[in-house]
């Protein structure tokens, strides 16, 4: 997008921030903040403001990439390893001003000038996480289209950013700047599974709200979601309190989505600097939300690290593990001191196997990037692979022993068409894997069994499948090296079951019951819905289990499961067809026991 001053708007940016504007702060300027009333919205250049004709999937961080964008100004202490690191993964898209200043940089430090592409382009600062632009795939896989938004900065070269990728890549591109579509937002602010739910912190509500900074047409929540809905297919948005001392209100400052069903949370020591607060909003996430596969979210702590007197916010400036950036098959990582750095590397190591960890130190110098209240996530910024091979699947979870074979499941989808696809298994990888080819089935599904298993096992899989284009992948990306696990065990004795206290969210037990002894119905999700409803449940045992649909006068309007469902979790989509907007119902038998969950379908 593209925005354009008053004269004395301009005059005054050049008089006071002009000979610093490549080192803005990751903050806005007092400066800046008396430009805001003239920062108004530019139709010049604008490629297509009206939302994409086609229902968008948003590519999530730990997708396939074709390449990684910086912009080159200040920290090349920083921005010089990220390149090295990101050319053995994917091209490099360099935003500069004079490229040969950079080639002779990079050659003076050692790096090769493979895979790196020159953007020409004036900017006003190194941030590209967030006036970059984001990844939108028309029917999941196809069309690759890019989403450009306002920039919550009044940084004009900024947002001229995305329109000239756009145009370097070859690229469409969607932006939201004119009303009722003019959404102002931030990169950093924003997260997403690629299965079509965001995260965010509140500060879009304050961006688009009534008395905006930003000459905004005022938007409501659910304003906001729709927009996000036909521009990026959002059909989920999880929006969580803002914190108290966190100056950008960024959520990738202190959580990052490792995959579909795993946050990675900063954890202060109890009761400091903005832990209260983290937790809160991890709690309501847990409370009221479950992945993409019908599943309680994995938590992961990471130690948010203090000062080197052991100072933490509002003492001192944020330090974060969270603000990695995932490319391809490396992690690069922000690092600040090794006592803390160790444990960091670790976490990553044990819930990412397989990816290559690069660190770098964005804590040393005078002016570390970290004071600056950034790392290595806010000054990246991700293009999607053009010919994508993607892979949805729900990892397999502890299993009960039985003589029936394991069922894997996977929806594998890419333009030119998925030639073969196979799970690899093993009860020992230093033995090495066993194939099994997958079946294709309806709407893009394939499915293996693995052979029943003898008890106690520990099972290791991952997928992996190719395309009628020649391309090939696998899911973890990092297999074999990367992998799933999920371990067979004893059918459990359920009459001692230990009973424990559950989330406000998985409130359907009884407070004297045990989790292990009663089958779970999850509330439905999105609710109210448009299209599709996801419904998780939850089996203790191998048992017969029917699920199903009705209306609100009682008819049967679809049935999702019928017959013997092996223990543990299961996920059902519910896609409407001709249903009429209104109030319908969930219902599940299962263990001589009736459950039912209600939920909105609208349209």
């Amino acid at each position: 997008m593209k925005k354009i001053f008053t004269i004395l708007s301009l005059s005054l940016l050049f008089i006071t921030g002009n000979t610093n504007s490549q080192n803005l702060p990751h903050w806005i300027t007092e400066e800046e903040r008396a430009l805001l009333p003239t920062y108004l919205i530019n139709t010049e250049g604008i490629r297509d403001v009206n939302p994409p004709a086609f229902t968008p999937r948003t590519a999530a961080e730990w997708e396939e990439i074709q390449g990684l964008v910086i912009t080159w100004t200040s920290y090349t202490s920083i921005l010089k390893p990220i390149v090295a690191a990101a050319q053995q993964e994917c091209k490099v898209y360099i935003v500069c001003t004079d490229s040969n200043s950079v080639k002779n940089t990079l050659t003076s430090a050692g790096i090769p000038l493979t895979n790196i592409k020159f953007v020409i382009k004036t900017f006003d600062s190194v941030w590209c996480r967030d006036y970059g632009p984001w990844n939108i795939y028309k029917d999941d896989v196809t069309q690759l289209s890019l989403i450009d938004w306002i920039y919550n900065r009044p940084r004009p070269k900024d947002d001229v950013v995305p329109g000239a990728l756009a145009t370097f890549i070859g690229l469409p591109i969607y932006q939201t700047t004119v009303a009722p579509y003019d959404l102002v937002h931030t990169g950093g602010n924003f997260m997403v599974d690629g299965h079509n739910t965001g995260f965010s912190s509140k500060l879009i509500l304050t961006d688009n709200g009534p008395g905006n900074d930003f000459n905004a047409s005022v938007k409501s929540v659910a304003d906001i979601d729709t927009i996000l809905k036909k521009y990026m297919g959002i059909n989920r948005y999880v929006l969580m309190e803002t914190l108290p001392y966190d100056e950008i209100h960024h959520i990738d400052m202190h959580m990052k989505l490792l995959d579909e069903e795993t946050l990675l949370v900063g954890e202060f020591p109890a009761g400091v600097a903005d832990g209260p607060q983290i937790e809160a909003n991890i709690q309501y996430i847990q409370d009221n939300y479950l992945s993409c596969f019908g599943r309680p979210y994995k938590i992961v702590r990471i130690p948010m690290p203090p000062s080197t007197t052991g100072k933490y916010v509002p003492q001192t400036y944020y330090r974060t593990y969270t603000n990695s950036v995932i490319v391809n098959k490396t992690v690069i990582l922000p690092t600040y001191r090794q006592e803390y750095d160790t444990t960091a590397i670790r976490i990553y190591k044990e819930n990412m196997p397989g990816y290559k960890i690069v660190t770098i130190d964005c804590d040393d110098g005078n002016s570390p990037i970290i004071s600056a209240l950034g790392a290595v996530h806010c000054i990246t910024k991700e293009i999607s692979a053009g010919d994508p091979l993607w892979i949805s699947h729900a990892p397999l979870q502890e299993k009960a022993v039985s003589a029936s074979p394991i069922l894997v499941e996977a929806k594998i989808k890419t333009p030119s068409g998925v030639s073969d696809a196979s799970v690899f298994w093993s009860v020992d990888t230093a033995a090495g894997y066993t194939e099994v080819p997958m079946t294709a089935a309806a709407n893009d599904t394939f499915y293996a069994y693995l052979p029943a298993q003898q008890t106690p096992t520990k099972v290791f899989y991952y997928i992996h499948a190719a395309s009628n284009s020649g391309r090939s992948i696998s899911k973890p990306m990092t297999a074999p090296d990367g992998y799933w696990e999920f371990a067979v065990t004893k059918k459990r004795n359920y009459s001692n079951a230990t009973i424990f206290p559950m989330p406000v969210y998985f409130n359907q037990l009884k407070s004297d019951e045990s989790v292990a002894e009663l089958p779970v119905l999850y509330d439905p999700y999105p609710n109210p819905a448009s299209g599709r409803v996801t419904i998780g449940v939850t089996l203790p045992e191998d048992m017969p289990c029917k699920v199903i649909i009705r209306d609100v006068v009682g008819k049967n309007v679809a049935v999702l499961a019928e017959g013997n469902l092996s223990a543990g979790n299961h996920r059902f989509d519910f896609i409407p067809g001709n249903e009429t907007a209104g109030i319908y119902f969930v219902e599940m038998t299962a263990a001589n026991q009736f459950f039912t969950k209600k939920f909105i379908l609208y349209r």
